[in-house]
């Protein structure tokens, strides 16, 4: 692999920075300054340090974000904070995309990653990836509402309805549900529940397959996460242990983080 290209790929220095610091004497192989860019070299054996600073070597990296309310989720945006924001400088890799979205005022577990072919697969229909979030509803959870979205139900879109895979629901608190959805339509849980005569006040996604978002972590902190930790996202729980969980580790959620 050249030298710069290593570079633009496992620091946020994009191809031409990244050949202008080789050429500057800013780059070590090994412990001796490299003033070529296309030099070779080997990311699982050679030592490359930009500045005095190590770089590690990853082949993909992901980062596991809570996501506050407020912030969109895209990489740049001329008028708001985007989630890209959120992060370090040195850790806005140049291929770095959100894997999925979030709706705006929706808060919670986003995957951020520069592999693509993992992306496809968690978004891909065909893999069915479960998505949990934890509703706070103006109104308690009607007994009936659990075999509506069972039964999949339908949601005005334009002149006419479409109708919703399966999802499973189930209160934890007496305003409070938890919601597990197989895809993605636009508001998809509040228009849920608008459907039913409900409302929902706060959404929050605390998990994506058999990964938790950290119950300690706080809006706007991340993780790295290593590729295996990432493939839990590919693995759907039993319902009934995830609303146990979610009911002994988020069901205080909004007191800690008040709206």
């Amino acid at each position: 692999m050249r030298l710069d290209r290593f570079l633009s790929e496992q620091t946020a220095l994009s191809r031409k920075e990244a050949q202008a610091a080789v050429r500057a004497g800013a780059v070590q192989v090994d412990g001796i300054i490299i003033r070529k860019p296309d030099s070779p070299i080997f990311p699982e054996k050679n030592q490359v340090s930009l500045r005095g600073t190590p770089v590690a070597y990853a082949a993909n990296h992901y980062f596991l974000l809570h996501k506050p309310s407020g912030v969109i989720t895209a990489t740049e945006d001329k008028n708001q904070k985007t989630v890209l924001d959120l992060l370090r400088p040195e850790d806005r890799l140049p291929k770095l995309a959100p894997c999925g979205r979030l709706d705006l005022d929706t808060t919670g577990l986003l995957l951020m990653t520069d592999d693509g072919q993992f992306a496809h697969r968690m978004l891909s229909p065909k893999h069915h990836v479960l998505k949990y979030y934890l509703a706070k509803l103006r109104d308690p959870l009607a007994e009936d509402v659990p075999q509506k979205f069972l039964s999949g139900i339908s949601l005005r879109e334009g002149s006419g309805e479409v109708s919703c895979l399966p999802a499973e629901c189930a209160g934890i608190a007496p305003r409070m549900a938890v919601i597990a959805l197989r895809e993605g339509k636009y508001h998809q849980v509040k228009r849920m529940f608008a459907a039913v005569g409900n409302h929902v006040d706060a959404l929050l996604r605390f998990q994506v397959g058999n990964l938790p978002l950290p119950p300690d972590s706080q809006p706007g902190q991340y993780f790295v996460i290593s590729d295996k930790e990432a493939v839990e996202m590919l693995r759907n729980p039993a319902f009934s242990s995830v609303c146990a969980f979610c009911k002994q580790n988020y069901s205080s959620y909004w007191i800690n983080n008040p709206l």
